[in-house]
């Protein structure tokens, strides 16, 4: 159960949680779509890092959708999801011969898109966590359940 109710604005509990500040969350969203969608970095890609992600940044609800599938990698993909674990195990203090590593495989924009993608996936999860979002609360969650 989450520590403040949730708003009637929103259209996810997460979302809910923010609309009691309506433009805050109105902003998130839409950077959200922007961060999550195709870019120069594919949504799948960008999945198997989120997915990554939530296993340590304390969301339970993040972690619903369950661990990052091996079976949906190809090389980009493994390496962005090594970065992130990285980045995770070493709290952000990542070594320049790491940034090295992604040099080899990524273009500037994929690495400027990559971090922004991994900063903002991070600091949603900690909201979640902070908030304690359960799996429950999500709508899809609930029918699995019933």
């Amino acid at each position: 159960m989450t520590i403040i109710e949730k708003s009637t604005l929103g259209a996810t509990p997460f979302q809910q949680l923010l609309g009691h500040n309506p433009e805050a969350m109105t902003a998130w969203a839409k950077l959200g779509d922007v961060l999550e969608g195709n870019q120069s970095l594919t949504s799948t890609l960008k999945e198997q890092v989120r997915r990554t992600l939530a296993q340590s940044n304390g969301c339970e609800y993040c972690k619903a959708k369950g661990k990052p599938d091996p079976r949906l990698f190809d090389e980009k993909t493994s390496v962005a999801v090594g970065f992130a674990e990285v980045y995770i195990k070493l709290n952000g203090d990542v070594p320049s011969s790491i940034s090295n590593v992604l040099k080899e495989s990524f273009t500037d924009q994929e690495i400027s898109e990559l971090f922004a993608f991994i900063c903002f996936t991070t600091a949603q999860q900690h909201f979640g966590a902070l908030m304690k979002l359960e799996p429950a609360d999500s709508p899809w969650e609930k029918m699995l359940h019933e």
